[in-house]
């Protein structure tokens, strides 16, 4: 479902290298937790994922599309959350989503089903005809999440999707996450809260300081003993010296 094969990414001429040769296989049918400290190269490698930023070397490829050879048919593919709420605060709710479902020629009937489907989960039904400016932080992580999500797309490319949602949306979040995987189809999310990654995802990517430094089950990542996810990840990127230096 996503392939990444040997990508690497540099900023300031080639002196600061966000993304260091990095290769990973997302198969279809699992949830793929992606994390990394802070500054470790996650958004940077989620953006050339979903092609925002251009990759200086590697491939990318998306349900089979290479999405620098092909990229309309790799972003059609996929359903993007990003870490910001960069969206049009003039237009109302129901407006956004009506422009994002002309974007990904989505059908009146299944753009109707969808979104009725996600403003109700989501409770948002009533806040749809107000203009996106006057939503809370909450709201528009929802607005957003259903734009994402309405063109039912066999990817989702979600960073860190949970934050500003209440519990109850959170929790109808993870299991609409679970119904997309037992589809068939695949979830890439990162996420700070490991305890989310340790219940939710079947095998995790660690990345640190630009590279991929361990990929596998929970059970395969503690190689031996019962260490919880956090465990492993302060022991694996050095977070956990940190303060005592």
């Amino acid at each position: 479902m996503l392939s990444i094969k040997n990508v690497s990414k540099s900023y300031a001429k080639g002196k600061v290298k966000a993304v260091d040769d990095i290769s990973l296989e997302v198969r279809p049918g699992e949830i793929f937790g992606f994390l990394g400290p802070n500054g470790a190269g996650k958004t940077t490698t989620i953006k050339m994922i979903t092609g925002i930023l251009p990759i200086d070397t590697g491939t990318i490829t998306v349900n089979g599309h290479d999405i620098d050879k092909d990229p309309i048919k790799a972003k059609m593919s996929m359903g993007y959350v990003p870490d910001t709420h960069d969206i049009y605060d003039r237009l109302t709710g129901i407006e956004y989503l009506n422009f994002i479902a002309d974007v990904y020629e989505v059908s009146r009937k299944e753009r109707k089903q969808n979104i009725e489907k996600y403003l109700d989960m989501f409770e948002m039904k009533q806040a749809a005809g107000q203009p996106i400016k006057s939503y809370s932080h909450g709201m528009k992580q929802k607005i957003i999440l259903t734009g994402a999500l309405l063109h039912n797309p066999p990817l989702w490319i979600l960073d860190e999707p949970m934050t500003g949602l209440d519990p109850k949306s959170a929790h109808l979040m993870k299991e609409e996450m679970n119904r997309h995987c037992q589809k068939g189809y695949t979830v890439f999310f990162s996420t700070h809260v490991l305890e989310v990654a340790e219940r939710l995802c079947h095998r995790i990517g660690i990345i640190n300081k630009g590279r991929i430094i361990a990929v596998g089950t929970l059970d395969e990542l503690r190689r031996s003993g019962d260490k919880s996810l956090e465990s492993i990840f302060l022991e694996l990127t050095d977070e956990g010296s940190a303060g005592h230096e």
